[in-house]
């Protein structure tokens, strides 16, 4: 079994730089972070994640509680690209 005791501290610091980058972002631009937030409402996107997060924790059963730290994270990217894709000009 692998050492997963660096994970959570890693996904609380990327959780709160992705958090910092949201405030400084909205103190220069005013509406950029519901701009940035956007891709957390479109239906297709949140299905493509929760699809990719179910099938991360299936395939990675065996790797215990590593699969279920990084289901969330996998999800999470796959909604930004989803909807990033879907809505490019």
């Amino acid at each position: 079994m692998t050492d997963t005791s660096l994970l959570a501290p890693a996904i609380i610091a990327a959780a709160l730089v992705i958090r910092i980058r949201t405030a400084l972002g909205k103190f220069r631009h005013s509406g950029s972070a519901r701009e940035q937030w956007v891709f957390a409402s479109d239906r297709r996107a949140l299905g493509t994640g929760a699809a990719v997060a179910a099938a991360t924790l299936l395939l990675g059963c065996h790797a215990g509680p590593a699969a279920a730290a990084w289901a969330p994270l996998i999800a999470a990217l796959t909604i930004h690209l989803s909807h990033r894709d879907r809505h490019r000009p």
